[in-house]
């Protein structure tokens, strides 16, 4: 399996950090992507990537750290995009629930990243949190290559919007949790094909492990329930889920 989505580079995780990825690789987890959330741990997770086979990275300013982009981090971003452990230019998008008074200077920041991605041809990893219409229609303005909607949390209509514009869908922890009504239906109808596993760790731990520190090593509980909301074998969710992966994020 391939974890897309993992803060690993926090603090949570670095203590024994080979015993770590020891732990998550015996539990079936063969490569790890990294996101960057603000300019200050770039730095920090491309050393662990040039470190670590099994780590990649996407590089970008999170909505919530919108005021740490500036035209130096701009050119940081750029200069990164040419690493080759740098797969996609995220986590990148807009935030209401914690930013509904910063939406103008969010929605500013994810254009000029979104920029770089048409410029450069690369994948965008993308943060929605109650603001399915503003990404949607913010998207629709440029020419992507892929679009992967991170722990996506929209209704099973906005699932089809999704995947009719070809986007990707990442499900993570949350699909496991008895009241995601509306993602466990929205599992059901997404093609396979435009699924992505990811834990969003250290955040939303799949049940039984909901409450605590997340990890890449729950990411077969997110797979199962894949696997049970569509009826199908947990080895086909991981082999195809693995296979869209490796496609979207070029490894």
């Amino acid at each position: 399996m391939i974890d897309t989505h993992a803060h690993i580079n926090f603090e949570e995780y670095i203590t024994d950090f080979d015993n770590f990825l020891n732990k998550i690789s015996i539990n079936g987890v063969e490569k790890v992507i990294i996101p960057g959330v603000e300019p200050s741990s770039f730095s920090q997770i491309i050393s662990m990537c040039e470190k670590y086979d099994m780590l990649y990275a996407a590089i970008g300013v999170h909505p919530s750290e919108f005021n740490t982009y500036n035209e130096k981090t701009e050119k940081e971003i750029y200069k990164l995009i040419n690493h080759p452990k740098v797969k996609a230019i995220g986590e990148i998008g807009l935030d209401y629930h914690y930013g509904a008074d910063s939406k103008d200077e969010q929605k500013q920041v994810l254009r000029k990243q979104l920029e770089i991605a048409q410029e450069s041809g690369m994948p965008v990893v993308i943060h929605d949190r109650e603001a399915h219409e503003d990404v949607y229609n913010i998207l629709e303005e440029y020419k992507l290559n892929d679009v992967i909607f991170h722990c996506f949390s929209g209704t099973p209509e906005f699932a089809v919007k999704c995947i009719e514009k070809g986007y990707y869908i990442a499900i993570g922890g949350v699909v496991t949790f008895k009241n995601a009504k509306d993602l466990k239906e929205a599992v059901k109808i997404i093609p396979l094909n435009k699924i992505l596993l990811e834990t969003d760790s250290p955040y939303l731990a799949p049940v039984p492990f909901r409450g605590k520190i997340n990890s890449p090593e729950y990411l077969k509980y997110i797979a199962q329930e894949i696997a049970d909301l569509k009826g199908i074998d947990i080895e086909e969710v991981k082999k195809r889920t693995s296979a869209n992966s490796k496609k979207v994020f070029n490894i």
